[in-house]
């Protein structure tokens, strides 16, 4: 385990210092996920109204500051700042569209029992699974991240978020954000950090993994 305390996030068109940012350690890790694990019954039953009204006040936050996370995505990733306000505008969609549509998704749906159970009834369930930990990539860390992270609210479920370690500022720009329009505490958080932690986030208490990234960033410790 990598046992500094902060580490260095480099301008990609300079190679300049920009900013630095907390490494958070295992048992910080841990941490943050059990407090997600308290959290998750609360922000189940707080129910499908009142989370799609906390999802659409969100994405109208990000909406209305579009023009900062945007700036942060092109300082963080190098990209032109057309394509970082692209991304951003897509990841709304993401979060609208989820709260939109989670209470039919996650509807108990009859299904055909087939011939040899015809005298018997059929049902899907879909319940939430607790706490979601998504890892996330550098190269859209908005957008990518943001399919799991706002489905994942949406359902019912807390989430636990590890950006990229190139782009840690957008991670915790959205943990903030959400923090800004949140009914309580640890519904959603974000752990900044190297490799190791987002191998911890896999050692933790969560009961379900979202990683985007490739085989080796996985070898690594994700």
């Amino acid at each position: 385990m990598n046992l500094e305390a902060t580490f260095e996030k480099y301008d990609p068109k300079t190679g300049e210092v920009i900013a630095n940012y907390k490494n958070f350690t295992a048992d910080e890790v841990f941490a943050v996920v059990d407090a997600a694990v308290a959290t998750s019954e609360r922000w189940q039953e707080f129910g499908f109204t009142a989370r799609k009204a906390t999802l659409l006040k969100w994405a109208a936050y990000i909406t209305k500051n579009l023009d900062e996370i945007a700036q942060l995505v092109e300082s963080e990733c190098g990209k032109p700042i057309g394509d970082a306000k692209l991304e951003v505008s897509v990841a709304i969609d993401h979060i609208a569209w989820a709260a939109k549509n989670a209470e039919q998704i996650m509807r108990k749906q009859d299904r055909p029992s087939g011939l040899l159970m015809f005298n018997m009834k059929a049902e899907v369930q879909r319940s939430p699974l607790g706490v979601v930990g998504v890892i996330g990539p550098w190269n859209y860390p908005i957008f990518t991240p943001m399919g799991s992270i706002a489905y994942a609210l949406a359902a019912g479920n807390t989430v636990v978020f590890k950006p990229s370690e190139f782009t840690p500022g957008v991670g915790k720009w959205l943990a903030d954000s959400f923090a800004q329009i949140a009914p309580f505490e640890n519904i959603l958080s974000t752990v900044t950090g190297l490799p190791e932690t987002g191998k911890a986030l896999t050692q933790s208490k969560v009961n379900k993994i979202s990683f985007t990234g490739s085989t080796k960033d996985c070898q690594k410790g994700c």
